[in-house]
């Protein structure tokens, strides 16, 4: 699954969500990332007025299903609740998912997709939180033990289960987990709270120095398709 392809000899496809379970401009910029990166993927959006529906079928097409930021989780969730399973069949069966903030809420299990060894939580409520309020700002993590700036928007934090198998690629400054990827079947999910896929307008529009990280975003994609 990992290698699928839409034909014969054509590039593997990645289908990124696109619909009110997320917010405009996070979408494309996920697919900008996943445009741009070595995989040579056909990068395609998904969703209810997109060419390819979110289905079984537009799955059993795809090598990776990005899930971008958006709104609030709980109706995020609800709208895509009825698409769960097919989800969960299509990264068992070996395929690859990528959450971004909103998608790594959706990664967890209350409520989510249950990709996770573990769940979620909302970041800036915890004891050890570094920004306090939801709005658009920066944040400070360790990416692989080195410190980086990155978009923050009311992100997740990750909640292992003890002894879970999950690769933990960034850290808040408290030590909790930022950003991870861990197996789910034969497949691998990817998630992050912060957003190493924002684009320098994001920054421009909400008056905020400008950080490059799509070296991370890489990384994390370069992880999650790993075999």
């Amino acid at each position: 699954m990992a290698h699928a392809e839409t034909a014969a000899g054509r590039r593997p496809l990645a289908l990124v969500y696109r619909g009110r379970a997320s917010l405009p401009g996070c979408p494309e910029a996920v697919a900008g990332l996943l445009s741009r990166g070595p995989w040579q993927f056909d990068v395609r959006f998904t969703g209810p007025r997109e060419e390819f529906p979110l289905s079984a079928e537009s799955l059993s097409h795809a090598s990776v299903y990005a899930q971008p930021g958006g709104g609030t989780l709980l109706p995020a969730y609800l709208r895509l609740r009825r698409r769960r399973r097919a989800i969960r069949d299509f990264v068992q069966a070996g395929g690859r998912y990528l959450g971004f903030c909103l998608g790594g809420y959706l990664a967890g299990a209350t409520p989510g997709f249950g990709l996770l060894p573990g769940d979620t939580d909302q970041y800036i409520s915890t004891a050890g939180a570094t920004v306090r309020d939801d709005g658009d700002t920066l944040i400070e993590v360790a990416w692989r033990g080195r410190p980086r700036t990155l978009y923050f928007q009311d992100g997740p934090v990750f909640v292992l289960d003890e002894h879970a198998d999950a690769l933990v690629l960034a850290t808040y400054a408290d030590g909790s987990p930022a950003a991870l990827v861990a197996p789910f079947g034969a497949g691998r999910v990817a998630v992050t709270g912060p957003h190493p896929e924002a684009t320098d307008g994001w920054y421009a529009t909400q008056g905020l120095p400008v950080q490059h990280t799509l070296d991370l975003a890489m990384d994390l994609v370069e992880e999650a398709m790993r075999t």
